[in-house]
């Protein structure tokens, strides 16, 4: 179990104006935080002050850390990978051009992302639950869940960690959301939209330590 940073280089290439997010007229943060927690159209594709403004793939944005991923796990060439809250699937899209024979699966609980994602992989996507993962115990070569956990609430998080740990062989990556001082935690309430699970990273260890996960884990953090 280690701190592995994949993530930081793409949160931060996003600008955000954490005040505008929260004072705005027509979608001030409650409205926008109630369409948000939907995972419908208004949560990808909606305007861009209740979250994505539009979800779309981006060639090579995914590919990186694809390559990053594979690499540091040392994944074969038909490794099974799945990415829980896999959203529109764009990060198992890039793996396959990384990791062609790759074995790709992907679990959303938003039917819009699955019904919108890569058609080229929409066969591969189930739409379902973090906390009861339709697959068998040790089963995957690599299980990630980026930006995902920390949507849910203590009673999931328990059991989706659980989850997570069970049906990977060994290799297993997260990353949530989280703070090191008052202004961090400030910036993440303004700006966050669904998150549930707002803890430190001592927090967040607690977490992996009492639900017994083993895998590797990142934190982005709202500087």
């Amino acid at each position: 179990m280690a701190e592995i940073d994949f993530m930081s280089a793409l949160h931060k290439s996003t600008s955000r104006d954490y005040l505008a997010r929260v004072n705005d007229p027509e979608y001030p943060k409650a409205k926008a935080a109630q369409l948000a927690k939907k995972f419908d159209y208004d949560y990808w594709d909606g305007d861009r002050r209740i979250c994505y403004g539009g979800y779309r793939y981006i060639e090579g944005r995914w590919k990186i850390i694809a390559e990053a991923m594979a690499k540091h796990y040392k994944l074969k060439s038909n490794a099974k990978i799945l990415d829980i809250g896999c959203g529109k699937g764009y990060l198992l899209f890039d793996f396959l051009k990384v990791l062609p024979q790759a074995q790709i699966f992907g679990l959303d609980i938003s039917t819009y992302a699955i019904t919108n994602s890569k058609p080229e992989i929409t066969n591969s996507l189930t739409i379902g639950n973090a906390i009861a993962l339709p697959w068998p115990d040790n089963y995957f070569d690599l299980v990630i869940s980026i930006n995902t956990l920390h949507c849910l609430p203590a009673y999931d998080l328990d059991l989706a960690l659980r989850e997570m740990e069970r049906v990977g062989k060994k290799n297993k990556y997260l990353c949530v959301e989280s703070y090191r001082n008052e202004q961090e935690k400030e910036n993440l309430l303004y700006w966050q939209v669904t998150c549930e699970a707002i803890n430190s990273p001592a927090e967040w260890n607690w977490w992996f330590k009492n639900t017994e996960y083993k895998g590797d884990y990142s934190y982005i953090y709202f500087e």
